[in-house]
């Protein structure tokens, strides 16, 4: 087995104090936010804290040298939404095998409370850390992985690599989908998701996109709704699309949020079922097989996908031996109204 890079050690307490030319005991202070100490060593500490990435440990002090924590830290972005409550049960089921606990944090799709919740997180001397990630560009999860700390990313990417990844065959899944509707002449497709800074939004665009080029066409801008998953502001855009001269055929989601907006608005429209455009959208969610509209979802395995993650971060925690990121895909199936009949997806 090839060994990878050296993993860079964890800064210190010391690192801190020798970067801002101050005692140990004059950065512990700084650190623990006792007062006493002069500003501009303050100052001094505290740059050195953010240039070196420490993180306080406040577990250390209760365990013994060498002994870990049996907690595994977990981000995601929200759990109102029940995909995600499936990625934690899966979590949760492979920690628990291992004689482990989970904590749990939540970003709101904010990448500057997700730095934050990290930092907290690693202070406690978690085992390890699965991620669903804010943002494609996350240097603060680069960071910790290239500190040693044990990071799994579910369901999305991040631009600077580095850490061992759990996707979803997200281009797959929306290029077949898509071009499922393309073959039945359904044209134009509205794209209705998020921006690109999310990688799961910005894959599943690439695949609506492929599906195009496969078939000769280019989508039209105008059908391209680009907006965070807010009910209301994706029910305005979506009436719009719908009050054009030539209205889209047929309509593409990136996830259960923006299908439930988008097929609020259709239901609501009341339209004769000849004239209904078909809804297909990524994810699963509870009474879709019975809902009276042509509606296809692009489903796949969460819980699997969280017991996944877990079990790679957790092999990392006790292999000891160092090896390259991997980035596993799984697979996704295009569920034919609602939830009634499956058939796989091809990238």
């Amino acid at each position: 087995m090839n060994r990878g890079p050296s993993t860079p050690k964890k800064p210190t307490l010391r690192d801190v104090a020798e970067l801002a030319g101050v005692s140990p005991m004059t950065a512990s202070r700084v650190v623990a936010g006792s007062p006493g100490v002069s500003p501009d060593l303050v100052k001094r500490v505290r740059s050195a804290v953010k240039k070196l990435g420490y993180a306080r440990n406040e577990a250390a002090r209760l365990m013994r040298p060498g002994q870990r924590s049996g907690l595994l830290g977990v981000i995601v972005t929200n759990i109102d939404n029940p995909y995600y409550a499936q990625v934690l049960l899966g979590i949760e089921s492979a920690a628990q095998s291992s004689g482990r606990l989970i904590i749990t944090g939540i970003s709101h799709n904010d990448p500057a409370l997700e730095a934050q919740l990290v930092r907290d997180l690693v202070a406690r001397n978690i085992d390890g850390l699965i991620v669903v990630p804010a943002s494609a560009d996350a240097p603060h999860l680069a960071a910790v992985a290239a500190r040693g700390v044990p990071l799994v990313l579910a369901s999305r990417s991040i631009q600077q690599g580095g850490a061992d990844t759990i996707l979803v065959d997200d281009i797959g899944g929306a290029s077949t989908a898509v071009a499922d509707m393309l073959t039945e002449g359904r044209h134009p497709i509205a794209f209705v998701g998020g921006p690109d800074a999310i990688a799961t939004a910005a894959r599943r665009y690439e695949g609506y996109v492929l599906a195009h080029t496969r078939a000769g066409l280019v989508p039209d801008p105008e059908m391209v709704l680009r907006l965070p998953p807010d009910r209301d502001a994706v029910g305005a855009a979506t009436r719009a699309l719908l009050a054009l001269p030539e209205p889209p055929k047929a309509f593409f989601t990136t996830n259960n949020r923006y299908t439930v907006a988008v097929l609020r608005v259709l239901l609501q429209a009341h339209l004769d079922t000849d004239d209904q455009p078909p809804l297909v959208g990524f994810d699963t969610f509870e009474l879709a097989d019975l809902l009276p509209y042509p509606l296809r979802l692009i489903d796949h395995d969460a819980h699997a996908l969280g017991r996944l993650a877990a079990e790679l971060a957790i092999r990392r925690i006790d292999g000891g031996e160092q090896t390259p990121p991997v980035t596993t895909t799984l697979p996704s199936t295009v569920a034919l109204n609602g939830a009634t009949s499956h058939r796989a997806v091809t990238s």
